[in-house]
């Protein structure tokens, strides 16, 4: 089954307290689809870049099996540029620079190729752009998934919740899901916002985990604890790229089957923070991914005797 990444393809420069670098690539489509392509021959890449973005990167995507017939190049133009500081508990950052460029104008278009595609990854973007590829699909995929964040809930929220209500599966973290529905409890939270329109919600916690929800069942995965955490730029599209290619490799998209998901996605997300940008996703092998993965089946196994 083939998947459509929607997002971002840009340049970032990040400061953490353990190093920073100059220009280097980022987006949260490029991660989708770096994660994603471990599990799926092939992904549809729908973004916009500048004539400023490395041609040989471009070329690597393609090996991997990432079509860019939906990779907009507006020539003489300069791609999305976004620039932060991560404080030291690296769960919170400031953002230094944002250069929209060529994302100011952005009108995605889905390739005639990609329409026929069943898993759809909506990327953090304005959600009348995100609404604007879920129109152009001439049927309904098997599964929808968005991420979004706080800004749009706080200039869009009316066109935010239209796009909530024609999707599967929502991505957002803790603070975003109590901006979304003014409740402290994450589970009141989950119940609202599944009542708004998807079929599943993701709480993302950070370092704490993530929390799967239908309307009847919660599914907690944990976060691996990394001996050492460089940057974690781009966990979060990684864990939504990790999680929709197996989902698509797969074709399932039930609620034990999403469980799965979330732990792989959780499991590719790790490998992010251990290096700068896209460095980690650029050169994983099967056996890296198996390896972490089980060390997540092993961090929540145990036996247990019940008090009688």
């Amino acid at each position: 089954m083939s998947l459509i990444a929607v997002g971002t393809v840009a340049f970032d420069a990040i400061e953490t307290p353990f190093g920073k670098t100059d220009k280097i690539v980022g987006g949260a489509a490029t991660y989708i689809t770096l994660a994603a392509s471990y599990f799926v021959k092939q992904s549809h890449l729908i973004s916009v870049i500048g004539s400023d973005f490395p041609e040989e990167v471009l070329r690597e995507l393609s090996r991997r099996g990432i079509n860019q017939d939906g990779l907009e190049i507006k020539e003489g133009e300069k791609s999305f540029f976004w620039s932060g500081k991560y404080h030291y508990d690296l769960n919170s950052r400031d953002t230094l620079v944002t250069e929209l460029n060529v994302l100011e104008t952005f009108e995605p278009k889905v390739p005639e190729a990609a329409k026929d595609s069943e898993y759809v990854m909506l990327g953090n973007l304005a959600p009348q752009v995100q609404m604007s590829v879920i129109e152009q699909l001439p049927k309904r995929p098997k599964l929808v998934a968005l991420d979004t964040m706080n800004f749009w809930m706080d200039i869009a929220m009316d066109d935010l919740a239209k796009v909530i209500a024609k999707i599967d599966l929502l991505t957002i973290n803790d603070e975003e899901a109590r901006q979304l529905t003014r409740e402290h409890s994450l589970v009141k939270a989950a119940q609202k916002i599944l009542k708004m329109g998807p079929r599943y919600l993701i709480i993302k916690k950070g370092e704490h985990g993530a929390l799967l929800f239908d309307d009847e069942q919660v599914f907690f995965a944990p976060a691996l604890p990394l001996e050492d955490v460089v940057d974690p730029t781009g966990a979060g599209d990684t864990f939504a790229g990790g999680m929709m290619g197996y989902l698509a490799h797969t074709d399932d998209c039930s609620f034990e089957n999403l469980k799965r998901a979330v732990i792989i996605g959780s499991a590719m997300a790790s490998f992010t923070c251990e290096a700068f940008g896209t460095e980690r996703l650029m050169d994983l092998t099967t056996e890296a991914i198996d390896h972490r993965i089980q060390k997540f089946v092993d961090l929540v196994d145990f036996d247990i005797t019940l008090v009688e």
